[in-house]
């Protein structure tokens, strides 16, 4: 009988992040882990239950669902969802019910519809009204995900949701019912369709004029054509990236198409897990317990390695506090550091999720990791100790769903490959400080030569106005592009995703261009190097407020820095300039959220008005 071979050394970094946020979480980890224990029950939630309340909670069930019911043995699943049939990657889930009931039913219990929660597209509302409410949406899915789960009738939680917001809103409320088993369900990614190279290539064109509306139209519905999520590597497609490696999917489930038998059979082996999860006894660990600090640098580990999202510079830190852990960009910058790229897929690469899959996928990604020892093994998992069960792929074995290694070698070095061959030694994400504040900076879709920039700033009060002075021909010569007043109290934080194809011609023509903004841009930042998420932002008193057009800016990503060229006595007596407020602010729904941008924190303490985890 051959030894197993030992378990790969964790690598320091991993060692001394996940140790300095267990010591910083100290207090508002245990504080959470009291809260939810306080709320757990020996047998079923519903037990003990008024007979009024039990007969309101499953009047509408069938008699043979009641009659597992009143039982109070058998596990009730609540199911959370965000479906609609306006967002392609949630309008899978519009039959998800049926079948998750009919799955429960087979293992012996019972599943209901807890509550719906909202979601909407950053891909419709960019450069629009409605994109200053995206932001704080998480918080509004968070709330009513607390809501959902509030009936102390669930044994566990079923959570249906891919995209921006709405994996970390159904997350963040999730925990708060951390006594809870929790299960991910995703839908998975649309087919591919036109390539990102030639979507990309036409948005430019129409930015300079070339093409018109027509053409641009028909290139995004080309790449934007069915069911499923988008498939470039954005928020969404890094939410699913994130609960596959922090344990909360089933291994392999984040990027198998909609409608697929293989799909069909991971959404039930799902409710599956669900049911085994929830059995009573003390050997029960729900959501809360689960997630812990190792846990979360296993997510930022495959954030790093994959060269994911910049919105998760947020969400990952309102996520963590949400389970009493404190995690803050210091954290990002060490683990950067130390965790190779591994994957190129848009805008990193020319690739997409389903070519991603198609090498090799998460199987392939984590087995790399954890065998570098960049992951942490012995955590939990929905499918039990160990994240070792995440190297191993679904497929159909004569129709019924098992699970194999994960491919040996990569199916493609250029979109996945191995730890001992990166892309790159460094996982792209860099902490930029100096007397501007700190802020972050993605570089790795940003080419060597581009990532050092000092030039005259260009000074803006949103999108907009830099647009209106691309199409004049304003923009000549190097240039910072300062874009002011779009952080979380100022205006709820809106991407700034309609400035990528601009700043990014103006690269190609030859221009020394970086942007500066105390906002967002797209979760798929690219190829100009941007210090986003600047904090203290412009609204709460950051010297950014004070910057005027020609001061000199640094932006060093290798270096880390980001100074404004002014003297500090000069930098001092300089007067903020900022708007009078908006009376745009007071409508397409925006007024209803000041209570969310009067309450915000930093972005760097993950821009929520809830204020958890505090140290």
């Amino acid at each position: 009988m051959s030894t197993p071979a030992p378990a790969p050394a964790l690598h320091p970094a991993l060692a001394a992040v996940t140790a300095r946020i267990e010591v910083r979480s100290a207090a508002s980890r245990a504080a959470y882990l009291a809260m939810i224990d306080s709320a757990r029950r020996p047998g079923a939630q519903r037990a003990g239950l008024g007979c009024a309340n039990a007969a309101h909670a499953w009047a509408a069930m069938p008699q043979d669902d009641k009659l597992r019911l009143n039982a109070e043995r058998l596990p009730n699943l609540g199911i959370v969802s965000a479906y609609n049939d306006m967002l392609s990657a949630h309008q899978p889930y519009e039959r998800y019910p049926e079948r998750l009931r009919a799955a429960a039913r087979a293992a012996g219990a019972t599943a209901q519809v807890a509550g719906g929660v909202p979601a909407m597209c950053d891909g419709i509302t960019q450069g629009e009204d409605g994109m200053e409410l995206s932001l704080f949406s998480r918080d509004v899915i968070a709330l009513a995900t607390a809501v959902a789960l509030s009936h102390q009738v669930f044994d566990a939680a079923l959570c249906l949701g891919v995209c921006d917001k709405i994996v970390p809103g159904l997350f963040i409320g999730a925990l708060q019912f951390g006594e809870l088993p929790t299960v991910f369900v995703p839908a998975g990614p649309m087919t591919s369709g036109l390539s990102n190279e030639a979507k990309a290539k036409v948005r430019q064109e129409y930015a300079q004029g070339k093409v018109g509306r027509e053409a641009l139209l028909a290139s995004e519905q080309a790449a934007y054509h069915g069911p499923g999520t988008c498939t470039f590597y954005g928020t969404a497609n890094s939410n699913q990236m994130l609960m596959e490696i922090m344990g909360l999917h089933l291994p392999g489930a984040s990027f198998v198409n909609p409608g697929t038998p293989l799909r069909e059979a991971l959404s039930e082996a799902a409710v599956q897990r669900a049911v085994a999860l929830a059995q009573p006894g003390p050997a029960r660990r729900g959501l809360g317990h689960q997630i812990d600090a190792r846990v979360l640098v296993n997510g930022l580990v495959g954030l790093l390695a994959t060269g994911g999202s910049t919105n998760h510079t947020l969400h990952l830190v309102a996520m963590a506090r949400a389970a009493g852990l404190v995690l803050d960009w210091d954290d990002f910058a060490a683990l950067s550091a130390a965790v190779p790229l591994l994957a190129r897929v848009y805008p990193n690469g020319q690739a997409d999720v389903n070519h991603f899959h198609a090498a090799g996928g998460m199987g392939f990604l984590i087995r790399e990791l954890l065998d570098a020892g960049l992951l942490h093994e012995d955590v939990d998992t929905v499918m039990g100790r160990g994240l070792r069960a995440y190297t191993r792929e679904p497929w159909l074995d004569g129709g019924r769903l098992a699970w194999r290694d994960a491919p040996a070698a990569s199916g493609d070095l250029d979109v996945l490959r191995p730890a001992a061959q990166p892309f790159s030694p460094d996982g792209g994400l860099r902490l930029l400080q100096g007397n501007l504040g700190r802020a972050v900076v993605k570089v790795s879709a940003v080419k060597p030569e581009h990532r050092v920039v000092r030039a005259p700033a260009r000074v803006f009060s949103d999108q907009k106005q830099l647009e209106q002075a691309f199409r004049a021909g304003e923009l000549r010569g190097d240039l910072v592009a300062v874009v002011r007043e779009q952080g979380p109290r100022a205006n709820g934080m809106p991407e700034l995703h309609k400035l990528t194809p601009v700043l990014g011609l103006l690269q190609d023509r030859g221009q020394r261009v970086a942007l500066v903004t105390d906002g967002r841009m797209s979760g798929a930042s690219g190829k100009v190097p941007a210090a986003i998420h600047l904090s203290p932002e412009a609204l709460d008193g950051g010297p950014i407020a004070r910057i005027e057009d020609g001061d000199w800016i640094t932006l060093d990503c290798e270096r880390g820095l980001l100074e404004l060229e002014v003297e500090a006595a000069v930098l001092a007596a300089r007067r903020p300039a900022l708007r009078a407020p908006r009376e745009g602010l007071l409508n397409h729904g925006r007024q209803i959220f000041q209570l969310f941008r009067d309450h915000a924190s930093a972005a760097e303490a993950g821009a929520s008005p809830f204020g958890l985890g505090q140290p």
